[in-house]
C-alpha cells in the first residue's frame, strides 16, 4: 500500500494560513475583551452601603428641618409676626371666612362668617368635634405602636387675621374637649426678619 502523500504547501500558502490564524486569534482576543468589559467581576457592597447611609442621613436632615405645610388660599391670610419659632407637624385646624378645615379636609361651611346654629352644642362645634376625634384616635394609635412618635396633644391653628376672637375660642374649646391642649397659632414671618 502506498502512503498518502500530503501536498506540500508553498510559501504563499503558508503565509496565507499564518495570516488566517493570526486574524482568528485577534478576533478571539477582542471578543474576550468585550465580554470582560461588560462583566462585573466583583461587587463592592461597602461602597454602596456608604452611599445609602449618606443618602439616608441627608433625607432625614432635610425632613427634620422642613417647615409646616400650609395650604395656600386666598381665603386665609394669617397675621404677620416677628417670631422665630419653627412650626411643628401637628393636627392643623384652618379657619377661613368661609369654612373650617382639619388638615386639608373641609369639616364645616360657615354661614355669613359664623358657625351654623344647628352645628353648635353650647360652645362645642359638632362636625369639628367628630373630625378631631378621628385625628386624635389616629395619633394615639400611632403612638401606641411607635414610641418615637408620642401623642403630643398639640394643635396648630391657622386662622385668617379677620377671624373673630369668639370663633377662635369656640374652636379651641372644641379642641380641648378632644385632648388637644397645647395650641400654636401659625403666623407669617415679617419680610427681612
Amino acid at each position: 500500500m502506498a502512503e498518502p502523500t500530503t501536498p506540500e504547501l508553498t510559501e504563499a500558502d503558508e503565509e496565507a494560513l499564518s495570516r488566517m490564524r493570526y486574524r482568528k486569534a485577534l478576533a478571539r482576543k477582542k471578543r474576550k475583551e468585550r465580554e470582560a468589559a461588560g462583566e462585573i467581576k466583583e461587587l463592592n457592597i461597602t461602597a454602596m452601603m456608604d452611599m445609602m447611609t449618606i443618602l439616608l442621613v441627608f433625607l432625614l436632615k432635610s425632613f427634620a428641618s422642613s417647615s409646616a405645610a400650609i395650604t395656600a388660599s386666598e381665603d386665609v391670610r394669617p397675621p404677620v409676626s416677628t417670631t422665630r419659632a419653627t412650626p411643628k407637624d401637628t393636627v392643623a385646624v384652618t379657619i377661613t371666612p368661609k369654612n373650617v378645615l382639619v388638615g386639608e379636609r373641609e369639616v364645616l361651611r360657615l354661614q355669613n362668617g359664623q358657625f351654623p346654629a344647628d352645628k353648635l352644642q353650647g360652645r362645642l362645634v359638632l362636625p369639628l368635634d367628630a373630625a378631631l376625634k378621628k385625628e386624635v384616635e389616629k395619633l394615639k394609635y400611632i403612638a401606641e405602636r411607635n414610641p418615637s412618635a408620642p401623642f403630643s396633644r398639640e394643635l396648630s391653628v391657622i386662622a385668617d387675621k379677620k377671624v373673630p376672637y369668639d370663633m377662635l375660642l369656640t374652636v379651641l374649646y372644641t379642641a380641648g374637649q378632644n385632648e388637644l391642649e397645647n395650641y400654636r397659632f401659625v403666623v407669617l414671618q415679617k419680610e427681612g426678619e
